[in-house]
Order: structure tokens, then sequence, then C-alpha cells
């Protein structure tokens, strides 16, 4: 009766230090990247610049996880701050704790991540969500 006692605990210890290793500081940070990518792009495209400015992000601190299904997978809504250094033709810029919202979906075979970004929200559709494969 212990050793099945033990096989569930150790199970169940398992399973909780997998969801807690599966949002990284790393992972979270790749998303940003490519969020603020996708941004930097868009804008980029607005103002005409031959060459976007290349940035670094830094101090990531994640301060709140949650949980919900979409699209019938786990997503991730995370919230936090970084840091971000821009390097410009002339200077470098560097802003501190900058707020992030981000969510992480995982996908069915567990091995890997998309970032989900809501698009637009409507009475009738709700919130249309697109999803961008994390490098």
């Amino acid at each position: 009766m212990r050793l099945i006692l033990i096989a569930i605990l150790l199970g169940l210890l398992t399973a909780c230090g997998t969801a807690r290793m599966e949002l990284s500081s790393k992972l979270v940070q790749r998303a940003l990247a490519l969020q603020l990518s996708q941004t930097q792009q868009h804008l980029s495209q607005q103002l005409q610049l031959s060459v976007p400015p290349r940035f670094e992000i830094n101090q990531l601190a994640i301060a709140q996880q949650q949980r919900f299904v979409l699209q019938d997978l786990p997503t991730y809504r995370v919230r936090g701050t970084y840091d971000l250094t821009i390097q410009l033709p002339t200077r470098q810029v560097t802003q501190q704790h900058n707020p992030f919202e981000v969510y992480l979906q995982r996908q069915k075979e567990g091995k890997t991540w998309r970032l989900a970004v809501p698009q637009s929200t409507s009475k009738e559709t709700g919130t249309v969500w697109r999803t961008y494969l994390i490098d």
C-alpha cells in the first residue's frame, strides 16, 4: 500500500514540476520577442523605414500566469515586466519596467508552443485569435 501511495505522489509531483517548467522565462521571452518583432515590422512599414531598429529584451519578470482553454488547447495568459534596449542608428535607448501580456498556447503533441494574439472581438463571433509558432 505504501508503494502505491509513493508512486501516486511521485506522479503528481512530476506533473506539477512539468507544468511549472513549461512556462519558462526563456519561452516567454521568445514569445515577447515575436510579438515585438511583429509590431516593429508593422510600424516600420507604416513609417517606411528601410532597416528596422534591433532590440534586446532583458530583466524579464513574470508576475502572473492564468491557464485557460482556447480552441481545445491549454493556453496561458502571462503578464509581467521587461527591460527593452533598442539599437538606433546613432544611439541606444533602454526602457525599463515595460509591462507585457502574452498568450501562450501549447500544441496537442506537446512539443511546440504558439503565440496567440487576439485579432478582433464581436458579439456574434466573440474574440477571434491568430496564432504564430514560437521558434
